[in-house]
């Protein structure tokens, strides 16, 4: 069993009844999708394309006639667990896109807006965006990064924090991610959650 596997085995045993229901009419992206996800990002990690072979997005993605809406992902931020996108949403982000300098001008003067090993002026869509959390992505976003500063590694997973903006290097990959998620023992299914 692969970790995306075992990941998925281990959600499915600890979610809420309905969304574990809601969650059964996911399917996983084609070959043909997850191909068109590494043409965009041709370092996309094994675990991600193996994680989306089984679920092609919980972001209001619809399956047949059935809308799935199920956080699957979980962050740093105990509050906000997270959606998974799609091969077509990931793929859909704008290709030309802002860096953080863009955005926010001299980074001096806000020295905790960017954390360690990540590059303030590489365009945000170099990132792979692979989730948002349950607010539409409005408080806080999750990516992989490619292009680190050079004290970060190549697929490095980023966590964005809106209100104060805050970007910073949760896990050092993907797998490790997932791990994560996994010894935390899927925290982010909380009862509030779960009501």
């Amino acid at each position: 069993m692969n970790l995306a596997e075992q990941y998925v085995k281990g959600l499915k045993e600890r979610l809420l009844e309905e969304d574990s229901e809601d969650l059964s009419y996911a399917t996983g992206a084609s070959e043909a999708q997850l191909a068109q996800l590494k043409a965009r990002y041709p370092q996309t990690p094994d675990t991600l394309l193996q994680l989306l072979a089984q679920i092609n997005g919980t972001y209001s993605q619809w399956y047949g006639e059935h809308k799935v809406k199920v956080p699957i992902l979980g962050s740093d931020v105990f509050e906000y667990p997270y959606y998974l996108k799609s091969v077509e949403q990931i793929i859909a982000i704008p290709k030309f896109d802002s860096s953080i300098v863009d955005i926010y001008g001299d980074l001096e003067e806000d020295d905790e807006l960017v954390g360690p090993g990540i590059d303030p002026n590489v365009l945000r869509s170099e990132w792979l965006h692979f989730s948002d959390c349950i607010n539409n992505g409005g408080t806080s976003s999750l990516y992989i990064d490619f292009t680190p500063a050079e004290d970060g590694i190549s697929g490095q997973v980023i966590r964005y924090l809106h209100d104060p903006d805050t970007y910073k290097v949760i896990a050092r990959s993907f797998d490790e991610y997932l791990q994560q998620l996994i010894e935390k023992d899927y925290e982010f299914i909380t009862e509030e959650e779960e009501e």
